[in-house]
């Protein structure tokens, strides 16, 4: 059982939750830079929520499925088509033997996702299936997807009647104009009120030096008290550095496990999924948040989605996946 890759689209990898525990050793956590998508995707075909996808950046792939199947597509919209007719994001489809699912662009957002009821036959590294491309592990053969690439499939496919149920109430709106909220540090203290208030008030927009390492951001430059240059120390996902120069960048997935620039605020974990889908060209401004304010509202992203999954199938996996995660 085999899903094939005929196009493998810009920048398609495998992906979960992530790969925790080996920051101190220099191993980025990687994982989905959407993990919200990630996790909706899995809910739609019954699946664990950590279960790995193939997270699929600005062009998507074409794949031809050798088994039946059930898939979900999340996240941007890339006009899928199965064998030339269109079909729905935010729903649960099924797939025949010889059939073959075609994504296209996206005009909105960054990344789609794809997930196939019982998730990909892919063994786990260091305890996780994400690839992590600069170490060349995990996912398909630690790469990213090929043509050619036969991707197995888990067997048996999971029984999930009343297809046409299986769908999310509500779909992401990705627009143009974000607001991230942000919290003030750990290197706050390096930059003036004036400076603080500023970056908290003006807008930046994010440029084509983007990736899954970084959105690197432009507009009116921070300056800090002396020099942003710190003793290397460790970054969190959303971390927002500073470098040489003033334009912030925000640490994305595959950031590198420690920076020596000072971070002036760290985007919130509730937040990091809209800050994964904005393209090059948005414009974003930070509002400033306390941690229990970024706990409280991680709390209710989490029960949302939760009910959301209960909804879908039922029940709440208990020994899911799922990384439960602080801001």
């Amino acid at each position: 059982m085999s899903m094939e890759i005929l196009r493998p689209g810009l920048l398609s990898t495998i992906q979960d939750l992530g790969r925790f525990g080996y920051q101190e050793s220099g191993f980025a956590p990687s994982g989905a830079s959407d993990s919200l998508s990630m996790k909706r995707a899995n809910a739609l075909v019954g699946n664990d929520p950590g279960e790995a996808v193939v997270e699929m950046m600005l062009l998507g792939i074409t794949a031809y499925f050798r088994a039946p199947s059930v898939i979900a597509l999340t996240g941007a919209d890339m006009s899928p088509k199965i064998n030339g007719a269109g079909v729905e994001n935010g729903c649960a489809i099924r797939v025949e033997p010889g059939d073959v699912l075609e994504l296209s662009g996206t005009s909105d957002g960054m990344g789609c996702y794809l997930a196939v009821a019982g998730g990909f036959d892919l063994p786990a590294v260091m305890g996780s299936r994400s690839t992590g491309l600069r170490f060349g592990m995990g996912g398909f053969q630690g790469r990213r997807l090929a043509q050619g690439d036969m991707i197995p499939l888990r067997s048996p496919v999971p029984d999930l009647p009343d297809l046409d149920r299986r769908r999310l109430i509500s779909k992401p709106v990705f627009g143009k104009h974000i607001v991230l909220r942000a919290v003030p540090g750990p290197q706050d203290y390096m930059f003036s009120e004036e400076e603080l208030n500023g970056f908290f008030s003006h807008p930046y927009s994010v440029t084509n030096a983007t990736d899954r390492m970084g959105i690197r951001l432009e507009g009116e430059p921070i300056v800090p008290k002396t020099s942003s240059d710190i003793i290397s120390d460790g970054t969190a996902f959303g971390a927002i550095q500073v470098p040489t120069g003033g334009q912030p960048i925000i640490l994305m997935a595959d950031r590198q496990t420690t920076g020596g620039y000072a971070k002036i605020a760290t985007v919130i974990t509730a937040d990091l999924p809209r800050a994964a889908q904005m393209r090059p060209g948005c414009t974003v401004r930070f509002m400033a948040v306390t941690v229990e304010e970024a706990q409280d509202i991680l709390a209710m992203e989490n029960r949302a989605f939760e009910e959301e999954y209960r909804l879908l199938n039922g029940s709440y996996p208990v020994s899911s996946g799922e990384r439960k995660v602080t801001p």
